[in-house]
């Protein structure tokens, strides 16, 4: 039983052969996924995915790419969103300074504002951060983001980071680059985390893992990335995929 903690399974580029792609997706053995919204309008696809398909459900939020685009009264939307059956959490939320596609004082604001409607909500949250480390965690501890649940999506970071979000009580989850073949850093932080802290994700479709790198991803490639993990951690691909399972759920209150 596999979960795949965050994916976009509602994108465009699955519009041709969708209903083939969900039913690799069971054939793969994965019974959860959580499609998570960049903006408004995929936050709503997702939404509407999750009412029409079992398996899925939902995460309601704006990407800090679209952050410029952002104000209080979208905002405001997102709200009413999350209250949406099968929503489970704020996100994908955070900073990203490598391709700065909005500035980064409004990255930071609008952060700032959507963990703080998780608070309104009471929701966990999932997070986007790419070369913003130090700024992320800063904001986090703040907006005391940590008493909500945080989830570090596809995460990038080091080891020692790694453990420090342990320590506040967030959960790590890896994508489809651990399965590289220059994947060092991602290993050494699998080898750090305990499995309980762990999930596994596809970021679907993008971010695809070996033996498909280079094409486009699905969420029944995940099974790809728990493999990995589980040779990691030298143990059994069931238990892996049970354990790392059992983590989402509990992270995405799901029963």
């Amino acid at each position: 039983m596999l979960f795949d903690s965050h994916s976009h399974m509602y994108s465009v580029k699955f519009d041709n052969d969708r209903e083939e792609v969900f039913k690799r997706i069971k054939e793969a053995g994965v019974e959860y996924v959580l499609n998570a919204g960049a903006d408004l309008e995929t936050s709503m696809r997702a939404i509407e995915c999750a009412h029409k398909y079992d398996m899925f459900y939902a995460s309601v939020g704006c990407h800090p790419h679209d952050v410029k685009d952002l104000d209080e009264e979208t905002l405001l939307l997102f709200k009413g969103l999350a209250k949406k059956p099968k929503v489970c959490a704020i996100g994908e939320i955070g900073l990203d300074y490598y391709y700065d596609h909005s500035p980064r004082d409004l990255q930071q604001h609008w952060f700032r504002r959507q963990i703080q409607l998780a608070h309104e909500v009471s929701m966990p949250i999932i997070i986007h951060d790419r070369d913003a480390n130090d700024d992320t965690l800063k904001i986090l501890k703040e907006e005391k983001a940590f008493e909500l649940g945080v989830l570090m999506h596809c995460f990038s970071g080091s080891a020692e980071l790694a453990r420090q979000y342990i320590h506040l009580g967030a959960k790590i989850s890896i994508a489809g680059p651990v399965t590289f073949k220059n994947a060092k850093k991602i290993i050494e932080v699998v080898e750090t985390v305990p499995i309980e802290h762990l999930l596994v994700e596809t970021d679907a479709p993008y971010l695809t893992p070996e033996p498909f790198r280079g094409k486009r991803n699905e969420s029944a490639y995940v099974r790809y990335t728990a493999e990995k993990v589980a040779e990691i951690k030298k143990i059994p691909f069931e238990e892996t995929a049970r354990i790392t399972c059992a983590n989402a759920k509990s992270f995405f209150k799901i029963k």
